[in-house]
């Protein structure tokens, strides 16, 4: 049931292009020559999340999941919106090249799509309610008179603690690419300021990706939030996928509600999935990862399918809460796999404390650049 969705191949092949452009990684960034924020994201260990850099987009088109397909899936959604985060790393690091260390603003041809893009860096700018010590933003010049403003990036950012704010529009990073529909954008909230409890912490948000099948491919994800916190080699991850033509409920419209805990060192995660309609305007996690539990909603959808009850028990193995994961991604459901009780007792506490988002605001996400 893995989505085969557009923005694989978008990340995909953006990354990949930028990397390309600036032969850079972060050691190699000379932090004396830029101003620009070096790290801007939390790695999140491969137990929960799955890069779509190394998904086929393989699709089940059958309606029939079990919760193995489920909570395999969640490291998928995870792995997107890490993706996007390493997307906004990559533009950075392809930028770094120029030089910015001061407040500027100049013009050059984009390898992608050979336009010319401007480039303006300014001091002390306002935004979202926080003052910043510089923003910085890219813009497709022949586009400028265009709704958008032609804005392909905006980044806003303090030096000290390491705190900003990134905003992506890929059509406008690459205008000849028609894999790049123009409605989606996403942003990259990082901060080692330490606000939330996390020695830095990150949210992802994405919007506007497209539903290109939903008649084969009703599972989808049109749009994503997702926090991710680190403190030593502990990452606690929380958030919500947006599945607008998934059949779980009568109309159709499923919020993917997650929280999870791994630990990076041993590869090891603990996650759990609570499936309520993407309309619900709902804060307790009780009712999101309880009442909408993924047993008590894929239980009540095999009824709905006139499932006989083989069938039913074949999809209902692993859809107990929590979900256990190792190196390889999803182990077990409901209970650790023998032997490894105490390696998961500390992810278990964890993810009791972690809460996703309102299932509503996701389904009504909107992501802005400043004008």
């Amino acid at each position: 049931m893995k989505t085969k969705q557009l923005f694989i191949l978008l990340l995909t092949v953006t990354i990949t292009l930028l990397f390309a452009q600036c032969n850079k990684d972060d050691d190699d960034i000379d932090n004396d020559n830029t101003i620009l924020p070096t790290a801007f994201m939390v790695d999140i260990p491969e137990s929960i999340s799955k890069s779509s850099l190394q998904s086929k987009g393989d699709t089940k088109d059958s309606l029939e999941v079990s919760g193995n397909d489920l909570y395999t899936n969640l490291r998928t959604f995870v792995g997107v919106g890490e993706d996007a985060a390493l997307l906004v790393q990559a533009i950075i690091f392809a930028i770094v090249v120029y030089d910015i260390n001061e407040p500027m603003s100049f013009t050059y041809e984009s390898n992608d799509d050979q336009r010319t893009k401007r480039l303006v860096v300014v001091e002390n700018s306002s935004f979202n309610n926080v003052n910043w010590e510089f923003q910085l933003t890219i813009t497709d010049v022949e586009s400028e008179s265009n709704a958008d403003g032609g804005k392909a990036m905006q980044v806003f950012w303090n030096r000290s603690p390491k705190k900003g704010i990134a905003i992506v529009k890929p059509h406008n990073i690459d205008m000849d690419n028609a894999e790049f529909p123009e409605d989606v954008m996403y942003s990259v909230e990082y901060s080692e300021e330490g606000e939330m409890g996390y020695e830095k912490h990150m949210i992802v948000s994405i919007t506007g990706l497209p539903s290109i099948d939903p008649e084969h491919h009703p599972f989808e994800i049109t749009a994503l939030k997702m926090f991710a916190g680190k403190n030593g080699d502990v990452i606690d991850v929380f958030g919500n996928s947006n599945h607008p033509n998934a059949p779980f409920f009568t109309t159709p419209g499923v919020d993917w509600a997650f929280v999870g805990s791994a630990e990076d060192n041993l590869d090891i995660g603990v996650a759990e999935v609570g499936l309520p309609p993407n309309d619900l305007d709902e804060t307790n996690s009780d009712v999101l990862l309880e009442n909408y539990s993924m047993m008590t909603v894929l239980s009540a959808y095999c009824t709905a399918l006139g499932l006989d009850s083989a069938t039913t028990a074949s999809l209902l193995v692993n859809a107990d809460a929590p979900g256990y994961f190792d190196h390889n991604g999803f182990v077990t459901g409901g209970t650790p796999p023998a032997g490894t009780e105490s390696m998961y007792e500390d992810l278990e506490n964890n993810i009791e404390y972690l809460s996703p988002y309102n299932p509503k605001l996701i389904n009504d996400l909107v992501i802005s650049f400043k004008d």
